[in-house]
This record gives structure tokens, C-alpha cells and sequence, in this order.
């Protein structure tokens, strides 16, 4: 079987988002019932669904949640401003000689080393692609010299780190390739100017509208990662660029590191482009933060899915897929890679 047809088999399924903070799930016989103060809103059969994403605060009740566990359907809980608080699935499974290889690579700085320079490598080029993207559609709404001088810069960085084995150097270099993309992120803004000025980036709390829908959508990308990764039987704990550290899905944050530019920072630009947030889509915290509205939150969500139902061709594969499947190819490269049966992680580099 073809890398494309095993990640295809997910065609069918999908992520349930709950935004409303009100509604509580129960279950009726193989359905979720999703209820507001005790009516019944929405239902959906547990067998159409690969994931749960519940923004809120009643949560479900132990027949959902058990049936969760034995149906391999993940369960995340966020708070209403998307922060992560727990998960809840059933018990491991997958192939654990895959597992214990993971474990040995994860162990050894140069095998480390490897993996995390192409998760390094590919999450600069499609920063950069970001970037080159408003100087071509947007030259007259962007300092274009500010752009492409971030754009060498970046590109003297993926060379020094292609002939770099040292991880702690290549650490070193994501976080300046970082600081250089997020330098001229406010010149990709070409609409709402005033009401979304981006300086730098800002995590617990978000600080401004910009990071607000920048942390949300991380938030989402992480939990296809992490799915992505326990589908082909890989542990999303034990990563090589991001060590390991109690609670934290340390592999699906590298996986996500090559795709933040393509799935979520694209999505964030284009959003507050198109005027499809505005500022009165946010309201401040009392200890400073910036979050999203509910109807922004919902706004934002069904942009999310929408985008994810688009087709591209993927650059390694090349055959068209769902944008929503590009975790679940990353996830199989990379288990393949481990296993030996290709050569090397091919990473995702956008055309």
C-alpha cells in the first residue's frame, strides 16, 4: 500500500469543535448529543468522528468520555480562550517496536540532530514562502526591501544549517530564523492596519489581536499533529528538536514547526485581510490579555475547516490530498523513515 492510500483512509473522518462554553455532551446509544441548558442541540454518531475539540467549561459525561476511550476518539479540553487544559483517550496502542525506535533516536543528539535540522530546514523555506507571497501580491502595501532583506537573511540560515549536525546550534538557529519572520510579520498585514500592528510575538497571555488568533490556531494545528502521530503508532511525547518535558507533545511540536507558516500563519493573514475579524472580534482580560469572542472563535473555526477540505499536491507524494491530511502524510513520512523503509524524513515544502 502507497504512502497516499493509508493517510486517505482518514477521508472520512473528522473533528468535532463544541465552542458554545455552555454545552455539555452526553451520549445516546453510538451518538453524541451536544446540549444548552438541557436541550439538545446537535447529535452526531461516535463512528464519523476521529476527535473532539471542547472550548468550554460543563464538559461531558462519563458515558461520552468512556465511549471516547474504547472508540480511539481523542477528547481535548481548551478553555473558551483556546488554552490547553487536558485530554483524555483510551488506552496506547500502535507498534512498539516503532515506538522503541523513536525512543533510541530521541536518545541520541545525532540522530536528534538530523531529524530536527529538516523540521528547522522546512519550517524557514515556507516562512520565507510566507513572505514572498505579500511582495508578490501586495508590492505597494509592504516595504519590500524590509521583506526580502528578512528573506536573504533567512536563506543564509537554511544553508548554515543543512551542513550543521550540532542540536543545539540548530535550536539556535530556528529561534533567529524566528525572530527575523516575526520582524517584518506586521508588513504582511495589508488591511486594518491600525487595529492589528503586530511587534513581536507573545504567548500566555496573547497581548494583542494578532497573537490572540495566532495562539488559537497553534492550538488547533498541535492537536492534528498530535493525532497525526499516534495514528501511525509514533508517541507525540518524545520529540528531537523539542526535548522532553512532562505534559508538553514534544514531537507534535516539531511536526507542527513546518507547517505553522502554510496552515496557520496563511490562515491568520488572510482572515484579518479579508476583514473576516475585526477588532470588536476581541475583548481584554483583566490581566492583560487579548482573546477572541465567541463568534470570532466560530468564524475562525469554520475558515479552519474549510481550508482543511482544500486540495494541493503534495510536494514529496505528488498526488493531490485534503490540506487537512498533511499532518497525517508528515506523520507516515516520518514513521516510514524510522522504520527504515525510506532513506530519509522527507519534509513538507510548499511549492
Amino acid at each position: 500500500m502507497s504512502i497516499f492510500m493509508a493517510v486517505k483512509m482518514r477521508k472520512m473522518l473528522n473533528v468535532l469543535y463544541v465552542t458554545t462554553p455552555e454545552a455539555y455532551l452526553t451520549r445516546d446509544g453510538e451518538n453524541i448529543v451536544i446540549k444548552v441548558e438541557e436541550e439538545e442541540k446537535f447529535r452526531v454518531p461516535c463512528h464519523n468522528l476521529e476527535g473532539i475539540v471542547y472550548f468550554g467549561h460543563r464538559g461531558a459525561s462519563h458515558a461520552v468520555l468512556g465511549m471516547c476511550a474504547e472508540k480511539g476518539i481523542c477528547f481535548t479540553f481548551l478553555n473558551p480562550n483556546g488554552h490547553f487544559l487536558a485530554r483524555v483517550e483510551g488506552p496506547v496502542s500502535g507498534n512498539v517496536l516503532l515506538r522503541k525506535k523513536q525512543y533510541r533516536m530521541s536518545d541520541d543528539k545525532t540522530e536528534s540532530a538530523k531529524i530536527a535540522r529538516l523540521f528547522v530546514m522546512a519550517k524557514i523555506f515556507n516562512a520565507r514562502a510566507v513572505l514572498s507571497r505579500v511582495i508578490r501580491d501586495h508590492p505597494d502595501n509592504t516595504d519590500v526591501n524590509k521583506v526580502k532583506k528578512a528573506m536573504d537573511d533567512m536563506s543564509l540560515i537554511i544553508f548554515k544549517a543543512e551542513k550543521n549536525n550540532d542540536l543545539e546550534e540548530i535550536r539556535g538557529m530556528e529561534g533567529m530564523a524566528a525572530h527575523l519572520y516575526f520582524s517584518v510579520f506586521n508588513e504582511l498585514i495589508v488591511a486594518q492596519k491600525d487595529e492589528f500592528y503586530f511587534t513581536e510575538r507573545s504567548r500566555r497571555p496573547p497581548r494583542d489581536n494578532i497573537n490572540a488568533l495566532l495562539s488559537f490556531v497553534y492550538t488547533l494545528l498541535v492537536h492534528e499533529c498530535r493525532s497525526a502521530l499516534e495514528t501511525v503508532g509514533l508517541d507525540p511525547a518524545v520529540g528531537f528538536l523539542h526535548r522532553d518535558r512532562p505534559g508538553r507533545p514534544s514531537l507534535a511540536l516539531d511536526l507542527m514547526e513546518e507547517l505553522r507558516p502554510y496552515l496557520a500563519d496563511r490562515l491568520v493573514l488572510s482572515m484579518i485581510n479579508r476583514m473576516q475579524v475585526t477588532p470588536d472580534s476581541f475583548t481584554a482580560s483583566e490581566g492583560g490579555g487579548i482573546y477572541m469572542k465567541d463568534g470570532a472563535r466560530k468564524a475562525l473555526l469554520e475558515t479552519w475547516q474549510k481550508r482543511k477540505a482544500e486540495e494541493i499536491t503534495h510536494p514529496f507524494l505528488d498526488e493531490k490530498i485534503e490540506v487537512g491530511l498533511i499532518p497525517y502524510a508528515q506523520a507516515l513520512i516520518l514513521a516510514r523513515y524510522m522504520r527504515g523503509d525510506i532513506e530519509s524524513y522527507a519534509p513538507f515544502f510548499v511549492k
